[in-house]
This record gives structure tokens, C-alpha cells and sequence, in this order.
């Protein structure tokens, strides 16, 4: 696929400057980028780059702008534009189309106009797949699951009982959606399993990273609203409650029955005990422990930084005494 500046530019409703009709015909890196394909500057640390790319059209910022003499893009969100504008390059990577012979749909499966079911993909009893989705090889829907439209599901991904995936979604290879919850209860002889009758519901435009599990609720449902974006390898719990837009990275976990607002940006190995809430316009910086409910927007860390090993012993120990140095000095307040 060849795109003109000036195609790229109406298409997005950006400004450019340069040869209207110079055409690219992929996407690179500033530093990698040959004279046929697109790059962009988001980040002054790249500036040195920016001078000596070879990247037929760049886009970036007004700030910038003079620094290249090149077919350009000017936009106030380098970043984002470059992201819409990478996506006309996506090749697909399905090589088949309709539904390939070997998989197995129930008979009371309702299947959308332009599905595509890949191999050895299994549609439970009254499953619903809305139109043009794409189900590739080795997808397992449970029964009585609903998939909305225009949603892509990747290879291994496991849609257990009931559940909802809205449209427009994307599953990466591996995810489990709707496996049982960890509920358990004390019995004299042992742990008695108690049964995840809820399921998982996830809305539309949303993202769930590869080996990404989802627990189905215990009663009520585990909920994504629209346009959660989980990285791999995350682990939420069940009868969670994810708000609209927030962002997870990977190796986080959410403990069961917590409540994450709207709009909040979760780093990498954050982990949130359950039965909590978290307000809306939260940041939670990487690998914080959450313990308590979060009711005032913000950015909150609880990690100390990295230590030479002799230095951390030092404050370990410090710590341990810190109650210790509490009580002591409360004890020489009230003594004043």
C-alpha cells in the first residue's frame, strides 16, 4: 500500500508541509526510516535523530518543525497521530477467510455476516458472533457467550460460560476469560470450592494482553467497561470492577470484589488487595502496593527505590525500629 503526504494528511485532518505527493508505504523509526516510509517525533530525547533521518515523511510537533527540512506532518500530538496513521499499514496475517472445516460449531451457535472462524476453533451452544469478527486458530467459546462486532481473537484464547466481549475488542493469544474465580471457604477437613456462578463482561474497545486471565464472579459478573486497555500477564480477580479507559501494564493483579474508577493509569506489577475502591484519575506508579481505598485523584508510588544489598539491610533494619522510635517520642511529647 502506497499513501500520499497530502492523503495522509486529509485523511487525519492534519496540516503538512512538503512534496504533496511524496508517497510512503510503511512505517519506521527516525533512525531506521528509509526515503518510502513514515516516522515521528514525539520525544525531544530524539532530536539528534530527527536531523539526520533518511524517513521520507515525519510527523511531529510544531516545536519541531524547523528541525526538519523534509515532507513533514505537523500535529499537536505527534504521538497519536502516528498511531492512527500506522494502523493503514496493518497487514492482516489471516491467510483464510469464512469458516475453516476443521472447527466445531454447535448447531444453535448464531454466526454474523463475514465471521472468520480459524482452525480448530470450537463455538459452544447458543454463542452468539456478531458480524465480521475474526476467530483464529484454536479459540474455545463456552456456551450461551455473546462476541460482538469487529472484534479480533487471537490464537489459544479461552472464552469460558456466558460471557461478553462488546465490539470492536481484541484478544491476544492465550488470554482466559471467564475461568473461576478463587472462592473458597473453611471447612474443618479442608476448603470447600465455592461455585463462580457469575460471568465476565467486558465492553466495547477494549484490549486484553496475551496470557491476560479474567476470573468470572462469584455471583455478579467480573465488569470492563468500554475501552480497558490490560497489558500481558495480568491477573484480575473475581466480581473486579474496571472503569472506563483506565490502562493497566503487565504483571499487575487485582484482588476480588475491588472497584477501579475510570481513567486511571496502573504500572507495571501493581498489586491491589481486594474489596477496595479506587476513585477515578488515579495513577499508580510501578510495582505500588494498594491496601488500603484510594478516594483522592493522583499519583500514588510505595516502593523504595533501588539499594546496594548492604545499604538495604541498613534500612530493613531501621524500619523494624521505627515503632519503637514512635512510641519513644510520643512518650517525650507528653513529658514536655
Amino acid at each position: 500500500m502506497e499513501i500520499s503526504l497530502e492523503e495522509l494528511a486529509q485523511n487525519f485532518n492534519l496540516e503538512f508541509s512538503g512534496i504533496k505527493n511524496k508517497k510512503v508505504s510503511g512505517v519506521a523509526t527516525l533512525e531506521k526510516a528509509n526515503n518510502t516510509q513514515l516516522s515521528f517525533l514525539a520525544n525531544s530525547k530524539y532530536t539528534s535523530q530527527l536531523t539526520k533521518s533518511n524517513a521520507g515523511i515525519v510527523v511531529l510537533s510544531e516545536n519541531h518543525s524547523d528541525l526538519f527540512s523534509g515532507n513533514k506532518i505537523i500535529t499537536t500530538d505527534p504521538y497519536l497521530a502516528f498511531a492512527k496513521i500506522s494502523t493503514l499499514f496493518q497487514e492482516s496475517q489471516i491467510n483464510y477467510s469464512g469458516i475453516h472445516p476443521t472447527a466445531v460449531i454447535a448447531k444453535t451457535a448464531t454466526i454474523g455476516e463475514g465471521v472468520v472462524v480459524g482452525p480448530y476453533t470450537i463455538i459452544g451452544e447458543n454463542s452468539n458472533i456478531e458480524s465480521d469478527t475474526v476467530l483464529e486458530a484454536r479459540v474455545t467459546i463456552g456456551n450461551n457467550c455473546h462476541i460482538g462486532k469487529n472484534c479480533l481473537i487471537k490464537p489459544g484464547v479461552v472464552i469460558s460460560s456466558a460471557c461478553h466481549i462488546g465490539d470492536r475488542s481484541i484478544l491476544h493469544p492465550g488470554c482466559i476469560i471467564g475461568a473461576d474465580g478463587f472462592g473458597l471457604a473453611r471447612d474443618k477437613d479442608g476448603w470447600i470450592k465455592v461455585p463462580q456462578l457469575g460471568a465476565v463482561n467486558i465492553g466495547d474497545d477494549c484490549e486484553i494482553g496475551a496470557n491476560t486471565t479474567i476470573d468470572r464472579g462469584t455471583l455478579d459478573d467480573t465488569v470492563l467497561e468500554n475501552d480497558v486497555r490490560l497489558d500481558n500477564q495480568i491477573q484480575i480477580a473475581h466480581n473486579v470492577h474496571i472503569g472506563q479507559h483506565t490502562v493497566m501494564a503487565g504483571c499487575s493483579a487485582v484482588a476480588g470484589s475491588t472497584k477501579i474508577g475510570k481513567n486511571c493509569l496502573i504500572g507495571g506489577g501493581v498489586g491491589v488487595i481486594g474489596h477496595l475502591e479506587v476513585c477515578d484519575n488515579v495513577t499508580l506508579q510501578s510495582m505500588a502496593l494498594v491496601t488500603r481505598s484510594i478516594k483522592k485523584p493522583g499519583s500514588y508510588s510505595s516502593v523504595s527505590p533501588l539499594q546496594e544489598t548492604s545499604q538495604w539491610r541498613k534500612s530493613a533494619v531501621r524500619i523494624k525500629q521505627l515503632d519503637k522510635i514512635a512510641r519513644k517520642l510520643n512518650k517525650l511529647e507528653k513529658e514536655i
